[in-house]
This record gives C-alpha cells, sequence and structure tokens, in this order.
C-alpha cells in the first residue's frame, strides 16, 4: 500500500509548481485556474460516496482500477490542450487517486484497527508525502526550459510502479468472506470478522459529539492546505516575490520535509496519548501557518511553510478517531462519507480562491485561520467533556 500511494503521488508533488507556468502558457484567467486546480478535488469529492458503497465488496477491483484511471488522467492533462482538456485530465486524475487512496484507507481501517492505527495511518500518510517530495524535487531538478507539461509528464512516470506492484498488493490482501456474488454497491459487509480481531468496540457515548467535529476537522484541513498549495503559495511566490519554478519548488518542499520529519512522531504520540487530545493542537497549529503564509513576508512564508508541514502531519488523526466509533462492518462507507468533506475542501479551497482572484486573496486565509482555531477549541472542549482525553493515556 505504502508503495503503491508513493509512486501515484509524484504527480500531486509537481503540479503546484507548474501552476504558473500552465497560466501562462494556457492563457487561463485566475478563475480557470481555480476550475483546473480545484477539479482534482471535485472529482474526488463527487466519487467518494459511491466509492464507499462499491468499497465494501470490491476493493481489490478499486485498487486495480486506480492507477490505471490516474495514468490515462496524466496523459490528457500533459497532451498540450487547452481549457476543457486541462480540466479533463485534472478530474480523471482525481478519480484515479480517489479509488488508490480510499481503497488503502479502507484496507488499513478494516484489518489494521487496533492500538497501533494511527501509527499505520501515519506511516500510509508518510508513504505519500516522501512521494510529493519526491515530486516537487524532480520537477525541480528538470531544465527550466523544458515546457510545463513535458516536466510534468517526466515527473508523473514513477506512477508505472504502482501499476506493476498491484498483482502483489491484491495477493497480499486477507481472503474476503461470505458468499462468492456480492452486490456491487453496499454500505454494510456481511460480516465484521475481517476486522482486526485488536479491534475496540465503537464508543457510542462518544458518537454525538465528536463523530461531526472529525468531519469538520477533515474538511478544514483539506480547505486550508488546498488553499496554500495549489493557489496561494505558487501565485503570491511567482506574482509577489518573483520566484520561478524552481523556488515555488523550495517553498513547497519546506512544508514536505517539515511534514515528513513530524509525521511517524506525531502518529506514535496519538496512539500513545489518544488522536483526540493531539488534534485540537495541530489544527491551532495549521490556523498559526495559515495566518503566516496568507499575510506574511516571504521570510514569514518560509516559517509558515514550516508549521503547515508541522500540523499536515496530523491530516489522519480526524479518521483515527472517527474509526474509534464505527463498527468493521461499515468502515467504507463511513469513510466515504468523510472524505466528501476531505475532498470538498480540496476542491473548494482552490475554486474559491480563482473565483476570488487575488485582489482579495487574504479573505480566505483569515476565514480558514478562524475557522481553524474555533474548530481546535471546540474540540479540545468537547473531548474533555467526553473522557476521551484519557483513552490511552
Amino acid at each position: 500500500l505504502c508503495l503503491t500511494t508513493f509512486s501515484n503521488i509524484f504527480s500531486g508533488g509537481a503540479f503546484p509548481a507548474v501552476v504558473p507556468d500552465m497560466a501562462r502558457s494556457a492563457a487561463l484567467a485566475d478563475w480557470q485556474l481555480g476550475i483546473v486546480a480545484g477539479a482534482f478535488g471535485f472529482s474526488r469529492m463527487v466519487a467518494d460516496v459511491p466509492l464507499g458503497l462499491f468499497l465494501t465488496h470490491n476493493l481489490r477491483r478499486a485498487l486495480w482500477l486506480g492507477p490505471l484511471v490516474l495514468a490515462i488522467g496524466a496523459l490528457c492533462l500533459t497532451s498540450g490542450g487547452g481549457f476543457p482538456v486541462l480540466v479533463l485530465g485534472r478530474l480523471l486524475m482525481g478519480l484515479g487517486q480517489a479509488l488508490s487512496m480510499m481503497g488503502g484507507l479502507t484496507a488499513i481501517l478494516r484489518f489494521q484497527s487496533g492500538r497501533s492505527l494511527a501509527s499505520a495511518l501515519n506511516a500510509y500518510e508518510l508513504s505519500a508525502m516522501i512521494g510529493m517530495l519526491g515530486g516537487v524535487i524532480a520537477i525541480a531538478a528538470l531544465p527550466s526550459s523544458l515546457p510545463w507539461n513535458t516536466a510534468l509528464l517526466l515527473t508523473c512516470a514513477p506512477q508505472l510502479i504502482g501499476i506493476v506492484v498491484i498483482p502483489k498488493l491484491v495477493a497480499a490482501l486477507p481472503a474476503q468472506e461470505g458468499a462468492s456474488a456480492q452486490p456491487l454497491f453496499a454500505r454494510q459487509a456481511a460480516s465484521s470478522a475481517t476486522a482486526n480481531p485488536s479491534s475496540h468496540p465503537p464508543k457510542r457515548v462518544e458518537h454525538l459529539s465528536l463523530v461531526p467535529l472529525a468531519f469538520a476537522a477533515g474538511g478544514l484541513i483539506a480547505l486550508a492546505y488546498s488553499t496554500m498549495e495549489q493557489f496561494l503559495v505558487p501565485l503570491r511566490a511567482s506574482r509577489e516575490f518573483g520566484l520561478e519554478r524552481t523556488g515555488v519548488a523550495r517553498l513547497l518542499m519546506v512544508q514536505q520535509l517539515f511534514d515528513i520529519v513530524a509525521l511517524l512522531p506525531i502518529g506514535i504520540l496519538a496512539d500513545r496519548r489518544g488522536a483526540a487530545r493531539v488534534l485540537p493542537v495541530v489544527l491551532l497549529t495549521m490556523a498559526t501557518a495559515n495566518a503566516l503564509v496568507g499575510f506574511g513576508a516571504l521570510p514569514v512564508v518560509v516559517v509558515g511553510c514550516a508549521l503547515f508541514g508541522l500540523s499536515m502531519a496530523g491530516w489522519m488523526l480526524p479518521l483515527s478517531v472517527l474509526r474509534r466509533e464505527t463498527p468493521p462492518e461499515h468502515v467504507a462507507w463511513r469513510t466515504g462519507l468523510y472524505r466528501v468533506c476531505v475532498d470538498g475542501g480540496i476542491f473548494l479551497g482552490p475554486f474559491l480562491s480563482g473565483a476570488l482572484g487575488m485582489h482579495f486573496a487574504g479573505f480566505l486565509p483569515a476565514l480558514w485561520t478562524a475557522a481553524l482555531a474555533f474548530t481546535g477549541v471546540l474540540l479540545l472542549a468537547r473531548a474533555r467533556s467526553s473522557g476521551t482525553m484519557a483513552v490511552h493515556g
């Protein structure tokens, strides 16, 4: 799973660095640029609920389809077409990554749901972040004289690894139980026996208080992250600070390096102290980072990128909170609903940024900063009142 995710995510790391070049070469207005950037998250958002139903009995099929659809989307995006072709390519890439990411998360949540769940999720995220960093390094290392689409296509080459390893991944999955003929879409698996035997039963007393906040936290993290990475940093770096493709890539590398360094320690900390205890700190750190990136001068933006990386290491913590309250047979369906919030944020961040344009670029960072801080404080208070602060203590 980690190797597949590592190889599939290279294009995600490289894409923000070519956004300014793509806008110039295709003569895209800010609103068109926002649609191209947001199409990726829109496709994932629309696909999440159907995929949650599909994955209940078709995990292997999803893992097969994901890398293939992603590769087709990459070829479409880099074909040199106009605005409609760019949007189509991003839509296909979003669908392909949704298949792979939802499949991977469902496999982990279904088969690895004991006390090491947060560490397993963060190890999975670590592989993605190493792939993101690899994509940024690759795009920065290529000659700036190369057209953006050629450079991006070369950076997408590691996706072939994901296609090659799929047979071994599918063979490594535990055998599915139940009848051989299963419905194509289902909300509930026939049996919960496939779950990790060390899984803890859901805490129903916490359901009403923490599940909505876990959904909100995931959506807000995605909103702030996508606004920062796919619109704010690339365009501020190129238009306000005069940085070229390599300079934009270096700013993104700062965020990714700090993310990679912090991922496993935060996962271990969440396993020991409880995800509900660590998540509010993550949200407050991201609120600070968001303000620095949105309003600071270049040195302040660098510090903001570093703090963004630290806070993004908690990207998977809402899922850890959510999993404790989800029966194993409902994991795929509940994960699909959660991913609607996350991928809706990935879509809306750059889309709203493009709609508002750079003249109103400060509005969304201010809004996301306030929402992150409010949700962090609310989650902290609710977790204390529901007694989840000492779950793993």
